[in-house]
């Protein structure tokens, strides 16, 4: 049943479209048959996902094929780390239990496996197809043209800058408002390595936490597009029908290359997210010893995560989420933005079970799931600028738009979802 809760999410709904149409390029051409259009594809995606019986069993699957995933990574991690992989037998007493999961330990190294089997896929021409399918439907239902649509869904699975490489030859055609949308759906998407690295660490505090991860990237991906096109409208003039082969830009010469190149490409996004992770939490944290100086405010010490909380809570609220658990979503929304999601789905992870609502830790999850950070702006910076050099002052220009499109995006998520009977999700 429709509640006043349900009602919340409007709010959010509302909010996330004004500020993209406050900031667009061109307010007189706001994309009204999109934006009903857009909103109606999430919030069927969803019921269907969780809706149906056999697609609800389908997502229990995910939730076993992830367990299996990670268990089978940590055999390959015990192999080379022996106990420091957080295995039973311990050379030592073991004194807490929760001291055993090291995240260099149990999430990076799925990030490595999947990118390999990733690559494996694409080689064996699943992936491709997989890619195709969803291409299609952008094409169909959002007026993207083939190249872009075929990008955007391979940017679903693949990563923000991974998926453009796709049509990498075609990238100096395209038009403005295109080239934007590609970069603000990279930070509206995740990747399908930080998929399964998301649901284990969500796993023991959100049921079901494979289904929602993965529903929540793909779903993200039509939030993306939308905000982009409002924000720069598309042009018409410049946006003629093309066809494009999304398997000839990505090719293997074998299921063995196909995995040891697919390892190299993992272990270089390990690199930069282990990298990334130690440096922006550092400077977070010299930032509250600074702020540690001044005098308590409200019987606490002032910090980063309370600013944050302070100033994202009514976002928060607005897709949703309990006031009483507001400032706490608000200061994990800050986080992604300033740190990385990775950061926020492990501090969420740390809530215990019993201190936040459940309907609260499900929207987070949605409003989470995304690469709009700081960080990203670096890496789309140097990704297109490799892709697409002549168009590099351009990127420059538009890059912190993408991020705040891409941000509003899991937001406009978030609350689609927040809009749906909550015994929904209950599977």
């Amino acid at each position: 049943m429709f509640s006043l809760e349900n009602a919340q999410s409007l709010v959010g709904v509302a909010f996330v479209l004004l500020v993209c149409w406050a900031v667009s390029e061109n307010r007189r051409r706001f994309p009204w048959k999109l934006a009903i259009g857009a909103v109606t594809v999430q919030g069927l995606l969803v019921l269907a996902l969780f809706g149906l019986p056999a697609v609800r069993s389908a997502l229990l699957g995910v939730g076993v094929a992830v367990d299996g995933l990670a268990s089978s990574t940590q055999a390959g991690v015990a192999f080379v780390f022996g106990f420091l992989a957080g295995t039973p037998d311990q050379p030592y007493p073991l004194t807490n239990g929760g001291a055993l999961f090291v995240f260099a330990f149990r999430v990076l190294p799925v990030i490595l496996v999947v990118c390999a089997l990733a690559a494996l896929l694409w080689h064996w021409r699943i992936l491709v197809w997989i890619t195709r399918a969803f291409g299609v439907v952008f094409e169909r239902t959002m007026g993207l043209r083939g190249p872009p649509a075929l990008a955007t869904a391979a940017t679903v699975f693949m990563g923000q800058v991974e998926g453009p490489i796709f049509i990498r030859s075609y990238l100096p055609s395209l038009s403005r408002s295109e080239l934007f949308m590609l970069i603000a759906v990279g930070m509206s998407c995740v990747s399908g390595s930080t998929m399964v690295a998301y649901a284990t660490i969500l796993k023991d505090v959100l049921p079901n936490a494979a289904a929602h991860v993965l529903t929540a990237s793909i779903i993200s991906a039509p939030a993306g597009v939308l905000l982009a096109r409002i924000i720069i409208p598309r042009d018409d003039a410049i946006e003629e029908a093309q066809t494009y082969d999304p398997a000839a830009a990505k090719k293997y010469d074998s299921s063995i290359d196909a995995l040891i190149r697919g390892t190299t490409d993992g272990l270089q996004i390990v690199l930069n997210v282990g990298a990334t992770l130690i440096v922006f939490v550092a400077l977070v944290a010299m930032l509250n010893k600074i702020l540690g100086v001044f005098p308590d405010v409200a019987g606490a010490p002032l910090s980063v995560e309370r600013g944050l909380g302070v100033i994202f809570a009514p976002v928060a609220w607005a897709i949703g989420v309990p006031w009483k658990d507001a400032p706490t979503a608000g200061s994990l929304l800050g986080v992604k933005l300033v740190l990385t999601e990775f950061t926020a789905f492990i501090r969420m992870g740390a809530i215990p079970v019993d201190a936040m609502d459940p309907r609260s830790r499900v929207l987070m999850t949605y409003a989470l799931c995304g690469f709009a950070n700081v960080a990203s702006v670096g890496i789309n910076l140097a990704g297109f600028s490799v892709l697409a050099p002549e168009r590099r002052n351009e990127i420059v220009g538009m890059v912190w738009k993408a991020m705040m499109a891409g941000f509003l995006a899991t937001c406009l998520t978030a609350s689609v979802v927040g809009l749906l009977p909550a015994g929904l999700f209950k599977v």
